[in-house]
């Protein structure tokens, strides 16, 4: 029974290991496909992306409502189906609306087949925000909670980065160069891609057994007051501003280190920027399969403090490093400063999992309320990378890096301090 009940468990865990990968392989199409709108028309570039986070703004809280009321495997198979369903609309407008005026903005004409792309990314911020309800508690919940739990979460991060490094690098090697011409046809075998993995990964969760620690549960106790109750925990709200922040980082540092390497505009920029992203989200895999072998022994906390202190340091060097000063990447000159922002993957590794199991450590019964405010929170993926294109476009691309420093002092600071449970007196059973 118990070699039954161990092989279960190990299912469950590379389940979810293979949806978090799946996760980031959409999501980080944001920004090359960002790099083809931009080229169409420049305020777009980041709208994609936008749409992606907006996602999580109201479909954070219903995703934990889910989690209790039909469990992590449907919410789960319901996600996936949404993915396949987002990732085809996207699809859909590299083949229609083109031409079809719509509105303008700015005296640019805009198209219909900008909407039908923004809705299908839209679509599928709905899904990797509900597939992340999923795979964060259950993944924390499969290794006990603290360290251990925070090692597993960095275990599927680790694949999670594998795939984002290997999206932006598959979307630059397809285009090569963005002109006027290149379009979302492009980059289909990408889309294709990603509707199979879906389904493949449907079939899989439908057959495997998910443990459901709280479904069928009547305590009495809506989702409403386990929220309230969520939210009476300190480190649980300065955690989730945390993660507003965080996403922001993790998202507007390589989308912006690919907008400025491609804006360079030599030939090949765009395949050399897409490359450079690919970078800092393999500097990311890296970071986090190290974590995964120190984290049983080493403390969230501390872990936390020293790689954003580093991120902060290699920010600084980027901004302040002359440009004058490069290196040759495929027979191309680059500024240096683009391989320490690049760098700065290796630190932002191991941030979501961290920032996500300091903030639920000790909630026990309002954990899964909790995940769904934190979801919510991810939004600040898609408005923070938003608010540092508008400085970027007012004051250059490498000063908006400013803002990026900004956020990481917070975290910093939440590392150090903010992290502390100082509601224990609060009954969470």
């Amino acid at each position: 029974m118990t070699n039954e009940k161990n092989n279960g468990k190990l299912i469950a865990i590379i389940t979810m290991c293979f949806i978090f990968a799946m996760i980031s392989f959409v999501t980080n199409m944001g920004a090359p496909f960002g790099n083809i709108w931009g080229q169409k028309y420049e305020f777009a570039a980041s709208w994609g992306n936008l749409m992606n986070f907006t996602a999580y703004l109201f479909m954070g809280v219903p995703s934990g409502m889910l989690l209790k009321k039909i469990g992590y495997k449907k919410t789960a198979l319901y996600a996936l189906i949404l993915g396949i369903v987002g990732l085809a609309v996207q699809y859909l407008s590299s083949l229609y609306g083109e031409g079809v005026a719509v509105n303008e903005i700015g005296g640019v004409t805009v198209c219909l087949n900008l909407y039908i792309y923004m809705l299908g990314a839209l679509i599928c911020g709905v899904c990797v925000c509900m597939l992340n309800t999923v795979v964060n508690p259950m993944l924390n919940l499969l290794g006990g909670g603290g360290n251990k739990g925070n090692q597993l979460i960095q275990v599927g991060g680790t694949l999670n980065s594998l795939t984002a490094t290997l999206t932006p690098m598959l979307a630059g090697i397809l285009v090569g160069t963005v002109t006027e011409n290149t379009s979302m046809s492009d980059v289909s075998p990408l889309l294709f891609i990603g509707m199979a993995v879906f389904a493949i990964s449907f079939v899989i969760i439908s057959r495997v057994s998910i443990p459901e620690p709280n479904l069928g549960k009547q305590d009495g106790e809506s989702m409403t007051n386990l929220m309230k109750g969520a939210l009476k925990f300190r480190h649980m709200v300065l955690g989730i501003i945390a993660i507003f922040f965080y996403v922001g980082v993790e998202i507007g540092i390589p989308m912006h280190l690919n907008f400025y390497v491609t804006n360079l505009g030599f030939e090949g920029s765009a395949a050399i920027g897409g490359s450079l992203a690919a970078a800092y989200w393999f500097m990311m895999l890296i970071g986090r399969f190290c974590s995964t072998l120190i984290s049983g022994k080493v403390s969230t906390s501390l872990q936390m403090t020293v790689v954003s202190t580093v991120a902060i340091a290699l920010l600084l060097i980027a901004i302040f490093l002359p440009e004058t000063t490069t290196l040759v990447i495929s027979d191309h000159e680059v500024p240096m400063k683009v391989i320490f922002i690049a760098a700065c993957g290796l630190c932002t590794s191991i941030m979501w999992g961290g920032i996500f199991n300091l903030s639920v450590e000790g909630l026990g019964k309002y954990t899964e309320a909790a995940s769904g405010l934190f979801m919510m929170m991810v939004v600040g993926g898609g408005l923070m990378p938003w608010l540092q294109d508008v400085i970027a476009k007012a004051s250059g691309s490498i000063p908006s890096y400013w803002l990026q420093v900004a956020m990481l002092a917070y975290i910093l600071f939440y590392s150090v301090i903010g992290c502390k449970n100082v509601n224990k007196d609060i009954k969470v059973d």
